[in-house]
């Protein structure tokens, strides 16, 4: 198994190519991740985020984890000393039209400036402001659900029943939905909205029409999966491609 190793929680920003990414590593300090282009994943051993550039994901200090880019990226991080939203775990926020000006600002440059200390405090101020969206994709522990979830990961359109997937693994549909709850902390269907929207997000950023994602992740039609992805995002996945 590769070393794991501790990495500096910088500020600063970094294109990313489609597909490459930062393997697993860890910050003695918090940080925030930021796409301000492209969808970025990152991934725990908890579990995983799919975000696009309404969304930042905050990395506590102490957390393993690595980044993966769909579609060109650029990867925006700041580094924080303080913990203004409280927080333990990771967790998705959501990144305002100011806040994503803030955080494209702050990290575009290294000065010790009385005016970019400033601009850091109204950017905790921001922070601390911003909603938590559930955009995480857990990873579950038990065997018969992992095999289920493998399943639908190789294929987010399967619309099979939980009772038809878990014959498949000798599981009742009653013992895989309280283990969804126990593992996942979420329900089945919750689960499978989940994958399909991160895995919309990844087509999306690779250049795939609207109506071909939609086909290819499972909804019903074209409006369903706009609708969908609006309630979850806050905008289109046609405005979220322009």
């Amino acid at each position: 198994m590769p070393e794991i190793r501790q990495r500096p929680a910088t500020t600063g920003h970094r294109p990313i190519e489609a597909g490459g990414g930062i393997e697993a590593h860890w910050h003695d300090r918090h940080q925030i991740v930021y796409a301000g282009r492209g969808v970025l994943s990152v991934t725990t051993d908890a579990g995983s985020w799919v975000v696009p550039a309404t969304r930042a994901i905050w990395v506590p200090a102490g957390t393993i984890h690595q980044h993966r880019a769909y579609g060109e990226t650029t990867l925006h991080t700041v580094g924080l000393e303080q913990n203004p939203l409280g927080l333990k775990a990771p967790s998705a926020l959501v990144v305002s039209p100011l806040l994503r000006e803030l955080i494209l600002t702050y990290t575009s440059d290294e000065d010790e400036s009385a005016e970019r200390r400033r601009l850091h405090a109204v950017l905790l101020d921001q922070l601390r402001r911003s909603p938590q969206r559930p955009t995480y994709l857990p990873t579950p522990r038990d065997a018969r659900l992992v095999a289920v979830c493998d399943m639908l990961r190789d294929d987010p359109a399967d619309a099979r029943t939980l009772t038809d997937l878990g014959r498949l693994v000798g599981a009742s549909e009653r013992t895989l939905s309280r283990l969804c709850k126990a593992d996942l902390g979420m329900t089945f269907p919750q689960w499978r909205t989940q994958l399909r929207l991160h895995e919309a997000l990844r087509l999306l950023a690779e250049g795939e029409s609207v109506t071909r994602v939609a086909h290819q992740t499972g909804w019903a039609s074209a409006s369903a999966f706009i609708d969908t992805f609006r309630r979850a995002f806050g905008h289109t996945p046609g405005s979220r491609r322009a």
